[in-house]
C-alpha cells in the first residue's frame, strides 16, 4: 500500500469530519430556549452566557431586562434584584451581565445586535482608574462573536474609530489575524475589504451556531439560592417588612468586624497581615482621570442607538474601609460628579446617586459592593422605572466626551446638573 493511500486512510476521516462540521456550523440555524434556560441564563452570571448573543436576544423579548454590572452582581442576599423579581413575580427579570472586571468596553462590544428597551447600569467609581479596563479581565470576556457583530456593522465614526482603538490595546483580539487586521482598518478611518467583509460574515455564522447550541449547555443554576433568599421576604410586598426582613438577615451576617460587613468576607478576604498593609494605602486613588470616561462614552453611544432607557446607579464605598484606606470623598465626588455631568449633559438623566450613603447601616456587603440596604434602596428606583411605560428617549451624543481633553480633565464648571441645556454646551 502507497505511503498516500495509509495516509489517507488514517487523516481523511478526520478531515472529512472537520469539513463536515465546520460546513453544518455555517449553516444558519434556529434554536429555541425554554423558560427555564432562559431564567438560569438570566441569573447564571458566566463568562459563556456573556459572550453569546441568542440567549441574550431572546430574553429581552420576554420581559427580560439587562442589568449591566461588574462583581456587586454575584452578591446574591434576599434584596438581590433578581431575588424581589422573582418573590413577587414582577413584570420583568434582571438579566444579569457582568462579573469581577467587566468594565465599560467589555460590556460595549457584548450589546452588539442586542438592543433592548430599558436597562439598568452600575457604574462603579472603580473603573475609572488612570489605566482603565485592565487588559487581562477584558480577556475573560472578549467574545470574536461580538467583535464580528462590531466590524461588520462599523461606520467611519469617531466613536468606532475609538473604539476600534480601544480594542486594539487589549492583547485579546490579536488572536484572530482578519479582526485584528479589520479593527486596524476601522481605527484609521479605512473600510474592510470585501474579502474580509465574506469572511467575516462566515465566521460569525459559525460562532452565531456555536453560541446558540453551546452556551445552554453550560449555565449555573441558581433557582434554589434564589428561591431560598426569597423565602426569608414577606409574602407581600411592602418597603417596612423588607426593611425589617433586610436588617435581620444583616445583623446576623455582619458580626464581628469593626467595618459593619459580611463575616465570611473579613475572614476569608481581610486577614490582620493583610489589613496592616491596607491602612492608608488608597491615599492616592485617583478615579477623576482615566481612559473609562471614553469607554463609558461607547455605551451611552449604543443606548442612544438602540432607543434604550436607561437607569444609572452610582454605589458607595463602605465609609469606615473608605476612613481606613484613605480613599479621599472629595476626590469620590468629583469622579461622581463628572460620571453625572457626561450623562445628563447627553439627556440620560435617570440617575439614582447613592454615593454619599456608604455611612448607612448595612448598606455595604463588603468594603466596595452592595448589600442588604443597599440593594433595597436601589430597588426604590429600579420598581417604579420598570413600571414606567416605555418611552422612546431623546439622546444629544457628543464626541467631546471621547477625546484626551474630557478624559483628563480635573474640574469642572460649576452648574447645577439639572440643567440639561447648559451642560450639553459645556466643553471646558
Amino acid at each position: 500500500m502507497k505511503n498516500k493511500t495509509k495516509l489517507w486512510l488514517i487523516f481523511g476521516p478526520v478531515i472529512c469530519a472537520v469539513l463536515l462540521l465546520m460546513g453544518i456550523l455555517s449553516l444558519p440555524w434556529e434554536r429555541t430556549f425554554s423558560k427555564g434556560s432562559l431564567f438560569q441564563a438570566a441569573a447564571s452570571q458566566t463568562t459563556t452566557v456573556f459572550k453569546g448573543k441568542a440567549m441574550r436576544q431572546k430574553a429581552y423579548k420576554q420581559g427580560y431586562v439587562p442589568f449591566y454590572g461588574s462583581s456587586e452582581l454575584s452578591r446574591f442576599d434576599n434584596m438581590h434584584p433578581t431575588v424581589l423579581a422573582t418573590k413577587y413575580h414582577r413584570s420583568y427579570t434582571p438579566f444579569l451581565l457582568g462579573g469581577p472586571g467587566s468594565q465599560s468596553l467589555a460590556q460595549y462590544l457584548g450589546m452588539q445586535e442586542a438592543p433592548s428597551k430599558k436597562a439598568v447600569v452600575i457604574i462603579s467609581p472603580q473603573w475609572f482608574t488612570p489605566q482603565g479596563q485592565n487588559p487581562d479581565a477584558f480577556t475573560l470576556y472578549y467574545s470574536p462573536l461580538h467583535a464580528s457583530d462590531f466590524i461588520l456593522n462599523a461606520k467611519d465614526t469617531e466613536a468606532d474609530r475609538y473604539a476600534a482603538r480601544r480594542l486594539l490595546q487589549m492583547p485579546s483580539v490579536k488572536s484572530e489575524h482578519v479582526i485584528h487586521h479589520a479593527l486596524l482598518e476601522i481605527a484609521a478611518g479605512v473600510g474592510i475589504s470585501k474579502m474580509e467583509r465574506y469572511y467575516l460574515r462566515w465566521r460569525r455564522q459559525i460562532y452565531s451556531t456555536e453560541d446558540k447550541f453551546f452556551t445552554s449547555l453550560q449555565l449555573r443554576d441558581r433557582l434554589p439560592k434564589i428561591e431560598q433568599q426569597g423565602a426569608k421576604l414577606p409574602d407581600t410586598y411592602s418597603y417596612e417588612g423588607l426593611k425589617k426582613a433586610s436588617e435581620k438577615e444583616a445583623k446576623k451576617d455582619t458580626k464581628g468586624n469593626r467595618f459593619g460587613i459580611r463575616t465570611s468576607f473579613y475572614k476569608k478576604r481581610l486577614n490582620a497581615k493583610l489589613l496592616k498593609k491596607l491602612k492608608g494605602s488608597q491615599k492616592k486613588f485617583n478615579y477623576v482621570e482615566s481612559p473609562e470616561y471614553s469607554d463609558f462614552e461607547l455605551l451611552l453611544n449604543q443606548f442612544a442607538k438602540d432607543k434604550t432607557q436607561v437607569l444609572f446607579i452610582i454605589p458607595p464605598v463602605n465609609a469606615k474601609w473608605q476612613k481606613y484606606t484613605g480613599l479621599s470623598q472629595k476626590m469620590y465626588d468629583t469622579a461622581t460628579t463628572k460620571i453625572k455631568h457626561q450623562l445628563i449633559s447627553q439627556g440620560f438623566d435617570n440617575i439614582y446617586d447613592l454615593s454619599k450613603d456608604g455611612k448607612k447601616k448595612y448598606f455595604m456587603e463588603d468594603t466596595i459592593h452592595l448589600g442588604w440596604n443597599g440593594w433595597l434602596a436601589v430597588d426604590q428606583a429600579v420598581k417604579p422605572f420598570m413600571e414606567q411605560k416605555y418611552a422612546e428617549p431623546e439622546y444629544a451624543i457628543n464626541d467631546y466626551y471621547l477625546t484626551k481633553t474630557w478624559r483628563e480633565k480635573k474640574k469642572l464648571s460649576t452648574v447645577a446638573l439639572t440643567n440639561k441645556d447648559v451642560l450639553a454646551k459645556l466643553k471646558k
